[in-house]
């Protein structure tokens, strides 16, 4: 067995008996309401750190092209207040645009 197939495996494993620990919480500490705001919070900062990792690096290395001014659209139409499909598609239209155009 190859050291891939034993992380795999492993990983496998070590998801498992954490979503059967999640479960198995007694519910008065996910009552809580400071566990509620943290639980509100953290897919907020999972996808924004990967938007921004997604965004602005490339094989490990920093850089700034289209993607950059997607994302930049996508954020001004958020403040806006469009509409999900409006941001998405004005983020995708405005990256693919300068791609095209450089």
């Amino acid at each position: 067995m190859s050291a891939l197939w034993i992380a795999t495996i492993g990983t496998s494993v070590i998801a498992f008996l954490l979503k059967y620990s999640g479960h198995s919480i007694p519910e008065r500490f996910l009552a809580n309401p400071k566990i509620q705001r943290i639980n509100a919070l953290i897919p907020i900062a999972l996808l924004s750190a990967l938007v921004g990792v997604q965004t602005l690096t490339e094989k490990s290395s920093l850089i700034i092209d289209h993607r950059l001014a997607g994302v930049g659209v996508a954020i001004i139409a958020l403040f806006l207040k469009a509409p999900f499909p409006v941001v998405v598609l004005s983020a995708a239209i405005t990256s693919a645009a300068i791609y095209n155009w450089f």
